[in-house]
């Protein structure tokens, strides 16, 4: 995975046009990359940092939809939970102080999937990150409206 800032990495991402990733809780949050593995999945780690109530990466990135083994850390001393999107429905994950969890997720279409942490009050938010599925919307999928300004 890679170690870049988030808005150093994605160009426009905090510009003034309050794009909606630019308005992720994430700033001085990293982004990540879920990289392919030889039998065709995506593979990535995501972690609760010790002390600092957020996800890193605060932005995962995949190339293409499919398939996503997701490891989630949580090395905080404070129990956490992950609710993750995933085709079909969300799953949602258990993470006690120091502990870790895998979570097999299917993510076929482009797109900005949130998910967090959603108990306890987290510094009165809660943990919030996204994992962003690269690609086009298949013509199929497309609503019947003007072209949208892209970065």
């Amino acid at each position: 995975m890679n170690d870049m800032h988030a808005a150093a990495e994605l160009p426009g991402l905090d510009t003034p046009n309050r794009a909606t990733l630019g308005r992720l809780p994430v700033h001085g949050g990293r982004l990540g990359y879920a990289e392919e593995g030889p039998d065709g999945r995506l593979r990535a780690r995501v972690r609760i940092p010790l002390d600092e109530m957020v996800w890193d990466p605060a932005i995962l990135v995949m190339p293409h939809g499919g398939d996503l083994e997701l490891e989630l850390v949580n090395d905080d001393q404070n129990t956490h939970c992950a609710l993750l999107p995933s085709n079909g429905d969300h799953q949602f994950l258990w993470l006690p102080n120091h502990s870790r969890g895998t979570a097999s997720l299917n993510l076929d279409g482009p797109g900005c999937y949130w998910f967090s942490s959603i108990i306890g009050n987290d510094e009165g938010q809660g943990l919030i990150a996204a994992i962003v599925v690269m690609g086009e919307t298949p013509p199929e999928a497309r609503l019947d409206r003007p072209a949208q300004p892209r970065p």
